[in-house]
């Protein structure tokens, strides 16, 4: 049984990642701490008792189709509308259209909850909530007059149109069309692949963005415009008209997520499907990055709220599974196998492991808040970059770390977690499309790489290295014996990825770029291992005598992930250096011949 860690996230939250400096800033006057404690019990208790229920049954029904309509698993559409009713679609979006303005680590917090009790169900609202932000961002006041309220309250829910079949990472190769039709609409053809909640039962319209062409655009992405396209045609006086020439032609059998119906959609049988203009023409791809950012951190949530439910079903089976005896045991009979040391060492890591997702995600979370209530200009740009920054690791490390989790969950379990009976193969099959969707890990480490180290001409990246320093410092200075030598520890893993930064930088500014990209991938887990640390580190700094037990356990798990998972540093930091021309001298067209 799943029990949302509340405690855990509102420690996270407050102690390790700001939060309360981001509400004694001002910006937030009506939100005490005992409010963010009653928001997050109470999405606690409807992940835990109303989604998490529903999870396996939603995994063994699916979402068919017939006759161009998607059925949702049994209790979905219930589920949603409660989930509506208690205002949790809107919990960040703007009050002038009915959301209650929150910051974004607290819906970060939230959504957390419902990716740990159900991966399927969470992606769907996600969408809705950066279709929500495009639009206040770049749609027209009429769009928004009409479209916006309804995507607030999940009255009415989102997509997000990109992909095509021969158009995923590349949007290069885009070919949906869209023609303007001379009173202001524009009819768009075309077929897009993997639409999560492309077509489903749970509301009755859905507001598709859809990338496309104009036939006077230029080449590539500076030629792709995004359009507003409803399921149904909205009428002036706000009740739904006729249908729209939009149709889900396919579901695809997936290996997870199944509760999620992933959609191929198919714009224009006729005479086209009617869509809006969002922004400008031929600027699009900026207003449809305006959701993928965001998106991105909401998918490195869905790696943590994975790992989360994996750990405790580990834990739980762990502590009842008896086999074998331990060391000095005094009583008869075999050993829950929670006592073996193997088992003990892959409970500890699963456990570290989804503390730093939570702490990172988190951290991520406060830079987006810091730089939408920035006043100065300065501080604006500083925390941009810093969700920049954070962005590609929160999305990339988080899903690893899910998969990794999920997969230890499996391996504890031994022959019934690969049994469906059990559910843990289910987190597993979930889990694994999180490094791939919203940007592949690669992708991110890309972007990492070539796009956020560089920021300030470097002077970013250094800054933040010096900041993790100063926790590495504080360890050492503590003197805490339950530490050990975590700081020390710690303060060599930054030296390893100062080098690293640098060698980066070196390789861009010589024009070496294949060499930066053939580094990215361990780049990115290199920064991303030893930021963690930095944070766990943190947490175990700030938490006090009131709670002896999570005080001890936070101790522990920074002392155990620094003396376990930080030993990958040094090996990266020689991968990132010195793999570059093995790896560019690899010819994949020789073995294919």
């Amino acid at each position: 049984m799943y029990r949302a860690p509340v405690d855990e996230i509102a420690f996270t939250l407050r102690e390790v990642c700001g939060l309360g400096d981001l509400l004694s800033g001002g910006s937030f006057p009506d939100l005490s701490d005992d409010l963010v404690d009653a928001i997050l019990a109470e999405a606690g208790r409807f992940a835990q008792e109303e989604i998490a229920p529903l999870n396996k049954i939603a995994d063994a029904h699916g979402t068919p189709l017939n006759d161009g309509k998607v059925t949702t698993p049994p209790g979905w559409k219930e589920l949603y509308h409660r989930w509506i009713e208690g205002g949790w679609n809107g919990l960040s979006a703007p009050e002038h259209a009915g959301g209650q303005g929150l910051p974004q680590m607290l819906s970060s917090a939230a959504l957390e909850l419902w990716n740990s009790g159900s991966m399927a169900f969470a992606i769907g609202p996600t969408l809705t909530i950066g279709a929500i932000e495009a639009m206040e961002k770049h749609a027209s006041e009429e769009l928004k007059s009409i479209y916006l309220e309804k995507l607030v309250s999940g009255e009415w829910m989102g997509t997000m149109n990109l992909t095509e079949p021969q158009a995923g990472s590349d949007l290069n190769a885009l070919k949906a069309k869209a023609e303007r039709a001379g009173d202001g609409t524009y009819r768009i053809f075309g077929q897009k692949i993997f639409i999560t909640y492309g077509e489903h039962d749970m509301t009755d319209n859905i507001v598709h963005m859809v990338l496309a062409r104009l036939p006077d655009a230029p080449a590539g992405t500076r030629g792709i415009s995004l359009f507003l396209v409803p399921k149904f045609l909205v009428n002036e006086d706000g009740t739904l008209g006729a249908r729209n020439d939009v149709r889900c032609a396919g579901v695809e059998h997936k290996m997870g997520i199944h509760g999620s119906p992933t959609c191929t959609m198919i714009y224009g049988d006729g005479e086209g499907a009617i869509g809006w203009l969002v922004g400008e023409e031929n600027k699009g791809l900026a207003c449809m990055f305006t959701m993928m950012n965001n998106a991105r951190l909401a998918v490195g949530i869905q790696g943590l709220g994975v790992a989360e439910r994996a750990y405790q079903a580990a834990l739980a089976y762990a502590m009842d599974r008896k086999q074998g005896r331990v060391a000095g045991q005094k009583s008869e009979g075999m050993a829950p196998i929670a006592l073996h040391p193997d088992i003990k060492r892959s409970l500890l890591g699963m456990r570290t492991r989804t503390q730093v997702a939570r702490a990172i995600c988190y951290s991520c979370a406060h830079a987006i808040d810091m730089a939408n209530t920035a006043q100065d200009a300065d501080a604006k740009v500083f925390w941009s970059e810093r969700a920049g920054l954070l962005t590609p690791i929160a999305k990339a490390l988080s899903t690893d770390f899910g998969v990794e989790v999920a997969s230890i969950g499996v391996q504890i379990h031994g022959g019934m977690g690969y049994i469906e009976e059990t559910g843990v193969a289910q987190h597993l099959r979930d889990a694994r499309i999180a490094p791939i969707y919203e940007g592949t890990n690669g992708i991110q480490s890309i972007d990492l790489v070539m796009r956020k180290l560089p920021l300030s001409g470097g002077e970013h990246v250094r800054g933040f290295i010096a900041e993790l320093r100063e926790i590495a410092n504080e360890v050492i200075q503590s003197n805490r014996a339950d530490l050990g030598d975590a700081g020390n520890r710690l303060n060599a893993a930054l030296s390893d990825l100062e080098d690293a930064t640098e060698w980066m930088l070196k390789a861009q500014s010589e024009g070496r770029v294949d060499d930066a990209l053939a580094g990215a991938t361990p780049y990115l887990r290199l920064a991303g291992v030893t930021l963690g640390a930095a944070l766990l580190a943190k947490g175990a700094l700030r938490s006090g005598m009131d709670n002896p037990k999570a005080r001890d356990l936070r101790a522990l798990m920074t002392r155990n992930y620094c003396s376990t998972l930080l030993g990958e540093v040094s090996g990266l930091k020689q991968d990132i250096e010195g793999a570059a021309s093995t790896i560019l001298d690899f010819d994949p067209e020789a073995l294919a011949s």
